[in-house]
């Protein structure tokens, strides 16, 4: 769970930017946003928002009470459920008191995030309103230690996914019971709920996609598991790959090899001040040099309060890496000769000399 002193801190961060865009709040809406700001996460099917004024004041708007021990110096609650049904006017409702708020401050110049609670306040307010999604991305790269450890926690889950799947993956198992074995392990791990529908791919003898009803893993296929769970609001992403039976062909294991020694490349290149789209050139040009193919998809991508974000490990984008900031190397390759294809994922910390990988699981392709 995220603590106070570090959502203040990141306050802190933000009222400089307030300043030299002469803003004389911020209002963000996104469920994300406003846990990263006040420590609190509104529930599924509640809305919720922060407004941090130029002046370091912060109010928090919560659903039905108000949440205990934010980082807010005002907390405002409103009801979300009547009769225990959820409202669906809910924005309209938080940006009622959103509005009040900045009316009582006098605010006349005011940054907003994309968000439900946001579009109505654009309705409502009669002063100017300016999008402050980019600036909020930038500052969520560099991860403070209490995001830190829930993103650990999510990891940690991986690692526990991992487990159970070397245990049951044979021929003959269904996608779904691997998917819902898998599950049930990152949740006993973290020992509550996960915070968003476990995605990414759980597929056999294919490059990857969601379970398939009545899908059985055969012989000689490769299982890509790249998973990535969410705990208290952060995501892990990681990826290993299986072989069906056990004994991967020689083809399976040339270029499982080709994939480890792209990893390697990019544990050695990264570090502070790395232009993540030379990590994808290398990697491509590597693998061309000895697959005879290219990536054909990105190289990675960072990860926090939502599954994809800054850096980005593509061509489109021309991100430098920043120390503190977590990110996924996922180099692969497919082709029906390797019956599906093989993907690996680490997710990495970018320290003063280097990176950190993040998730202890062996490499190896030998499965059940």
């Amino acid at each position: 769970m995220l603590k106070d002193e570090f959502c203040k801190k990141r306050q802190g961060r933000l009222l400089p930017i307030l300043k030299a865009q002469r803003l004389d709040a911020v209002v963000v809406g996104l469920p994300h946003h406003v846990q990263y700001l006040s420590g609190h996460r509104p529930r599924t099917q509640h809305e919720g928002a922060v407004v941090l004024f130029s002046d370091g004041r912060c109010v928090l708007i919560s659903a039905n009470e108000p949440v205990k021990a934010p980082a807010a110096d005002q907390v405002v609650a409103y009801e979300a459920n009547w009769m225990s049904t959820a409202r669906q006017d809910q924005p309209a409702v938080v940006a009622d008191h959103v509005l009040g708020a900045l009316q009582t401050r006098h605010a006349r110049r005011v940054g907003i995030d994309a968000s439900a609670v946001t579009s109505e306040i654009t309705l409502e307010f009669d002063g100017g309103t300016h999008a402050i999604d980019s600036v909020m991305w930038q500052m969520r790269r560099r991860k403070d230690p209490d995001e830190l450890e829930s993103m650990k926690t999510a990891i940690r889950c991986c690692q526990a996914m991992y487990v159970r799947a070397r245990e049951i993956i044979a021929p003959g198992i269904g996608e779904l019971q691997v998917f819902n074995e898998l599950q049930a392990a990152a949740v006993n791990d973290a020992g509550k709920p996960l915070s968003a529908i476990l995605g990414n791919d759980f597929a056999c003898g294919t490059s990857g996609g969601p379970a398939r009803k009545d899908h059985a893993a055969k012989a000689g296929e490769i299982y890509i598991l790249d998973m990535g769970p969410a705990v208290d609001g952060y995501f892990a992403d990681n990826c290993r790959a299986f072989a069906v039976g056990g004994k991967p062909t020689d083809a399976q294991q040339q270029a499982w090899q080709a994939i480890v020694d792209a990893l390697s490349m990019v544990e050695k290149m990264a570090k502070p001040g790395v232009r993540c789209r030379d990590l994808f050139t290398a990697v491509d040009e590597h693998f061309r040099k000895v697959r005879g193919t290219g990536l054909r998809h990105h190289l990675g991508h960072g990860v926090g309060l939502q599954p994809h974000e800054f850096p980005h490990l593509n061509p489109r984008w021309d991100d430098v890496l920043l120390e503190g900031e977590i990110f996924t190397a996922e180099p692969g390759q497919y082709g029906p000769e390797l019956a599906g294809g093989i993907r690996l994922e680490n997710q990495y910390l970018v320290t003063a000399g280097g990176v950190e990988n993040l998730l202890n699981f062996p490499l190896e392709l030998a499965g059940g």
